[in-house]
């Protein structure tokens, strides 16, 4: 796609193209779980996302469509911090992202492939089972069916993905971001439900685009899950997301992106043996402007203990 045209008009756009796709909220349950002790895990997922984008007219594109693939391991290691539980996660994602579409009536495309920014979560819970091993853990939560926890956690997402400024479309937005999360659930017997509310603030990126500068301020998002669990260990999810805010400012002006999304979505979990099992997760992402990108999510993972 050649983009030596209007190329501070596409400043706007274009970088809310894959933010929207690789930075904006997710639709992520049980990721309050308490794990036992000494049984960290490794696995591996498989995400694909296909959808339309919306560009500002201005920029004469039609008939937008994105196709991303992404392959990612992940590693989870629960520990102890003072009495509470708390858990380190690994994320290390590959993408490889397609657009294609119309511009100024002619066909054209573009294709992004490479490592993608990793991210490291720690989370820590203040109220809610203590941090035991895999047997006193079980025999708590039979002692106790009707439980709440309350967690607090920071992921940090490293820019160390592709990235290169003489391109407006990256799998990198080159910026370190942080995101701050609080969550409650409460369970009774075999149903949980679950409230996140996160806030992802960003670094800037000094090195953007035609020797620009770039910030961009706050995007907030909240979820909600309702989970139902069954005795094989088996359990099933609806949830709902939304998120809103996250403006740029290029050069010191501030650019018509504000994101605001509604989300919408079902997983679904399953044991292979004692220490295997496998999700899959269907979402679908709405934008609330004129500017954005509605997009199907398909995601299948796998994990291990040990």
């Amino acid at each position: 796609m050649n983009f030596s045209t209007n190329k501070s008009v596409f400043l706007s756009s274009t970088y809310l193209l894959f933010s929207m796709l690789l930075q904006s909220q997710d639709i992520e349950p049980r990721r309050w779980g308490s794990l036992p002790l000494g049984a960290q895990a490794i696995g591996a997922g498989y995400v694909y996302s296909f959808g339309d984008v919306l560009f500002d007219p201005i920029l004469e594109t039609q008939d937008v469509e994105v196709d991303v693939h992404s392959i990612a391991a992940t590693f989870i290691h629960p520990f102890r911090l003072g009495k509470k539980f708390a858990r380190l996660d690994v994320l290390l994602p590959l993408s490889f992202a397609r657009w294609e579409g119309l511009l100024s009536g002619e066909p054209a495309s573009v294709e992004r492939n490479g490592l993608a920014d990793p991210r490291i979560r720690f989370s820590f819970h203040l109220l809610g089972p203590p941090a035991l091993g895999p047997k006193e853990l079980k025999e708590y939560l039979l002692e106790n069916p009707k439980y709440t926890t309350i967690g607090v956690s920071l992921a940090v997402t490293l820019p160390i993905g592709q990235y290169s400024n003489d391109k407006l479309l990256n799998l990198s937005p080159n910026q370190f971001i942080f995101r701050p999360q609080a969550g409650i659930v409460h369970n009774w017997g075999l149903w949980s439900i679950e409230f996140t509310t996160s806030l992802l603030f960003f670094t800037d990126n000094n090195d953007f685009f035609n020797n620009s500068d770039k910030e961009q301020r706050p995007l907030f998002s909240s979820q909600v899950h309702l989970i139902k669990f069954f005795p094989s260990r088996a359990w099933v999810a609806i949830g709902a997301s939304f998120g809103g805010g996250g403006q740029s400012v290029v050069n010191r002006q501030p650019i018509n992106d504000i994101r605001g999304n509604l989300l919408g979505g079902f997983s679904f979990g399953y044991p292979l043996g004692q220490k295997q099992n496998l999700k899959l997760t269907y979402f679908r992402s709405e934008t609330l402007k004129d500017i954005g990108a509605n997009t199907n999510n398909l995601i299948f993972g796998w994990s291990v203990a040990f």
